[in-house]
């Protein structure tokens, strides 16, 4: 399952919540017929979209099994997922953040930088998360320093400009 938003609180008193939304296609992900997953009570559990709209780039949206106030306010902080499977390819150069999580990371001489445990959105570029000996560095996920991109073989080969990622000794 790959989480497409998070439930941020109830909006208004007929069972709907305000999505922030961790993809890129809102209108597919939380358009009315959607489904979606959440876990509720130790199980998962399908909720069908009745109505949506986006809202200052969160998504407001009402589900069949959420008639009131108190169950949307029951949903607070959730993670709303779909299944892998129902991914879209996407075209080139463009990845999934669950293709990146987990990646290593490697100079283009071959020497071991860290591991990507995240992907932060900044204003400029993503930057990735990679934890190393010693702490963690965000590396700008741009063309320039990430040379070769492989999730297939779990590899980001970048080239770090000076001072990046350069070992204090």
């Amino acid at each position: 399952m790959v989480t497409v938003g998070r439930i941020v609180r109830p909006h208004g008193h007929r069972g709907q919540v305000v999505v922030a939304p961790e993809t890129d296609f809102g209108a597919e992900r939380f358009g009315q017929g959607a489904v979606v997953y959440v876990q509720r009570a130790g199980a998962v559990e399908p909720l069908r979209v009745t109505a949506s709209r986006e809202q200052a780039g969160r998504w407001i949206v009402g589900f069949d099994a959420v008639p009131t106030m108190n169950d949307a306010e029951a949903l607070r902080g959730g993670e709303l997922r779909i299944e892998a499977s129902a991914m879209r390819a996407l075209d080139g150069g463009r990845f999934y953040v669950h293709d990146l999580v987990g990646c290593r990371v490697e100079d283009v001489a071959g020497r071991a930088i860290g591991t990507v445990i995240d992907v932060q959105f900044a204003p400029a570029s993503p930057l990735l998360v990679v934890r190393r000996r010693g702490g963690e560095v965000l590396v700008p996920f741009v063309d320039a320093i990430c040379r070769r991109v492989d999730p297939a073989a779990r590899l980001i080969a970048i080239d770090p400009p000076g001072g990046l990622v350069d070992d204090d000794r």
